[in-house]
Parts: C-alpha cells; sequence; structure tokens
C-alpha cells in the first residue's frame, strides 16, 4: 500500500517537481535536509546532485520511509540517510546544512513557527531554504472539485490538516522573517496535478487517499454514489495526457541570516 502511495504522489507532482529541483540548484557539496520527504524522491535527487555532499530526509511515516530506504539502496546511493522525526520538535545538528528543501511538506506543522525556528537552527548562517506550497484553496479548485463530487454535506473538517496554510505570501513572510529567514521570496508555480492514466485508474487511486476517506467517514451515506461522482469528475478531466487537474503552487526561497 504505501509504495501505491509513493508511486502516485511522485507521478501527481512530477510537473513541479521539475521546478523545484531548478530552484533549488543543489551543489555538488552541498549537504541537503529534505523535510517531509515521503518516499524520498526529492532527497534522492539531492543526492545524487551532491555527490560529495549528503541528503537527509525526514518525515514521520514509517511506511514511506521505508520505501525511500529500498529505492535509495536500489539506485547505490551512500550519501543519502532518512529518519522519522517530526521536523517541528527534532533535534537536528546545529548549523549542519547549507540548503533545506521540502516539496509540500511544511504546511502541517501544529506550530509552524517553533517548526521553522527549529529548522532554521540545523541550517548554516546563510545557509538557503528552497520550499514548494500550495498557493490558496481559492486558487486549486481540483481540492474543491473533489469534496464537492463527494457531496456538499462533507466540509472541510475543523480540526483537518490545512494544505494551504502557507497559500498567502504575507503569512509565510512573517512566519519566515520571525524565525530568523531573510531575502524571502516567491516563485509562482502553475502546473496541473495528474492523477492517473484514466478516469478508474484516478478515482481508484484518490478513494484510498485522505482527501477522500475523511470526508466519507462523516457522512452517514453509502459511498458508492459519491465515488460514482468523483470517477465522473475524473472522467470530465480526462486529457490526452491522463487526468489533469489545474493547480497553483508557490516556491518559497529565503536565507537564514547570516551570524
Amino acid at each position: 500500500m504505501a509504495l501505491d502511495r509513493a508511486d502516485f504522489y511522485d507521478a501527481e507532482l512530477a510537473r513541479h517537481n521539475r521546478h523545484l529541483r531548478i530552484a533549488a540548484g543543489v551543489g555538488a557539496d552541498d549537504r541537503v535536509l529534505d523535510i517531509g520527504c515521503g518516499a524520498g524522491q526529492t532527497t534522492r535527487e539531492a543526492a545524487r546532485a551532491a555527490a560529495q555532499g549528503e541528503a537527509v530526509g525526514v518525515d514521520v511515516s514509517a511506511e514511506m520511509l521505508e520505501v525511500a530506504r529500498r529505492r535509495s539502496a536500489a539506485e547505490g546511493l551512500r550519501n543519502v540517510a532518512f529518519e522519522q522525526a517530526d521536523a517541528q520538535s527534532h533535534i537536528f545538528p546545529p548549523t549542519s546544512f547549507d540548503l533545506c528543501i521540502s516539496r509540500f511538506g511544511v504546511m502541517f506543522f501544529v506550530d509552524p513557527a517553533a517548526a521553522f525556528a527549529n529548522i532554521g537552527g540545523a541550517l548554516r548562517p546563510g545557509g538557503r531554504l528552497v520550499w514548494m506550497v500550495w498557493q490558496s484553496r481559492e486558487r486549486n479548485a481540483w481540492s474543491g472539485d473533489i469534496r464537492q463530487a463527494l457531496g456538499t454535506e462533507t466540509a472541510v473538517s475543523a480540526d483537518a490538516p490545512d494544505p494551504y496554510s502557507l497559500g498567502d505570501p504575507s503569512v509565510a513572510t512573517d512566519l519566515l522573517n520571525t524565525a530568523g529567514f531573510t531575502s524571502i521570496d516567491f516563485i509562482e508555480v502553475r502546473e496541473p496535478v495528474f492523477f492517473g492514466p484514466d478516469a478508474d485508474a484516478a478515482s481508484n487511486a484518490l478513494a484510498g487517499l485522505y482527501i477522500v476517506t475523511d470526508p466519507l467517514t462523516r457522512t452517514n451515506k453509502q459511498p458508492g454514489r459519491p465515488l460514482q461522482r468523483l470517477r465522473d469528475l475524473m472522467e470530465a478531466h480526462m486529457t490526452p495526457e491522463g487526468v489533469l487537474f489545474d493547480s497553483q503552487a508557490w516556491i518559497i526561497t529565503a536565507r537564514r541570516a547570516p551570524g
């Protein structure tokens, strides 16, 4: 199951990943910290670029990290490591990384100010941050379209993690400034998310993810009709390249203040 989710996420974000890789510009000697690394695609890419350096991926999911370690071993990467930890509170070696990257992995902290300060402490003075996050919910209609297909009674629960928590640049800037970062900038990325090669594959993949399982657990209706509406939505977004939904993201870049 973890392997299927790993493949889904990497395929879903393949177009976004190119932008993150270019913006990160990992150097051959860099020590790279990857927050919310999942199955480790971005960590492995960083490790390959940092041939004389190192890449460390951090995630809370033991299942996904097992996939990450297996794939790194299969590729023969010796300069990569993975740690199961919450980056908000994990004790990182101080000032030991040149670059911190994240592909949609930094939006869910309970206390983002504390998390960003903790991550900042792991970067050397002048070290870089390159994070990809979603823009606002309003600019990512795909999420609302999926929930609407499942039924209007399945609104987002109050305690659900918010993938759009850093979509407002002013909010993200204030948090990063407080955490000791400077030279904060936002690069717009407009690429579609890919949910599968056809409507059946896309709806089946989504049916196992939080965006679908959460609302379905909070309704008394049988799942058959909502899932059929979900499939119809996937069919409506079928293109020659598969099921695609428009999306908008930011790449946030910043530096840890020197000294």
